[in-house]
């Protein structure tokens, strides 16, 4: 029943395209869960571009909750629906934080350039904050602008490794030659996770230079001492890598990951399992 879980889950299926096991996912449309699991199952409908759950998407457009509504419109928009990014378009320009960032990460996952402009509008706005400034770079990142590169310098050299992390996300992204160069200076960061992100988005653009830094935290136990938040992240982040990375060396500790006491490990290790299964 924990909502965070079930976001996870869905967006695994979304993710890895596990079209399979949309009905599931399409009855949390339907039913009074948590907005984000709302947000979520909309999103992996667009993603999946699940005609099927059209009728359940189009109830959702008038939800009260400006979020829903906005994943709503985004599904619509990948189902076909014209103009359906024009919502997203004019959400990204409100007020509220959470409806702005949300607005901005969505746009990015549409690939509409003509929503440019407005997310480097709400980059560059003094009020907002910092969530929303990382998904409107990462956007245009996803959307191909080249331009945002030293935006995204900018965080892989944070003194806060939460920021690298997004940085590195929003690297992959972009995926330029240039982009990848700087990835691959990052496995040499002091913080496993960092490396751990470095070595994942370097794997989904067909590198498995970080193949290393991923066996590494096997080899030398890199979990050791871990407080159980941290514990939980980095197996999370490893099983992420190596379902990028793929090779033989490391799917190998999967069937140790599916087993993991946490959830969101396992989740994350699923994850990896039918992204090396989709490779083969």
């Amino acid at each position: 029943m924990d909502p965070d879980v079930r976001v996870n889950a869905i967006e695994v299926v979304a993710t890895t395209r596990r079209i399979k096991l949309m009905p599931d996912v399409q009855q949390l449309l339907e039913a009074d869960f948590a907005p984000r699991v709302g947000f979520a199952a909309a999103l992996a409908v667009g993603d999946t571009e699940y005609h099927l759950a059209e009728r359940s998407i189009k109830p959702l457009l008038k939800d009260e909750d400006e979020n829903i509504r906005i994943a709503a419109a985004y599904a619509m928009g990948k189902l076909g629906s014209t103009n359906s990014f024009e919502l997203l378009r004019k959400a990204i320009a409100g007020d509220d934080q959470i409806v702005r960032a949300n607005a901005a990460f969505l746009l990015g996952k549409s690939g509409d350039k003509s929503a440019l402009k407005f997310l480097y509008i709400a980059l560059r706005r003094k009020d907002s904050d910092e969530i929303v400034r990382f998904n409107a770079a990462e956007a245009i990142a996803r959307i191909g602008d080249r331009w945002i590169f030293p935006k995204l310098w900018t965080m892989l050299i944070s003194s806060y490794h939460d920021d690298r992390v997004f940085g590195i996300g929003a690297m992959g992204a972009l995926g330029t030659p240039k982009a990848k160069e700087v990835l691959i200076t990052m496995l040499d960061d002091d913080v496993p996770e960092v490396r751990l992100a470095a070595a994942e988005q370097l794997g989904m653009l067909g590198d498995t230079t970080g193949e290393p830094e991923v066996l590494d935290v096997f080899r030398k136990n890199l979990a050791a001492g871990l407080h159980k938040d941290d514990l939980e992240r980095l197996n999370a982040r490893t099983a992420m890598a190596i379902g990028q990375i793929g090779t033989p060396a490391l799917t190998r500790f999967l069937p140790r990951l599916l087993h993991n006491e946490s959830k969101f490990v396992r989740i994350a290790a699923a994850k990896a399992v039918f992204q090396c299964a989709t490779k083969e």
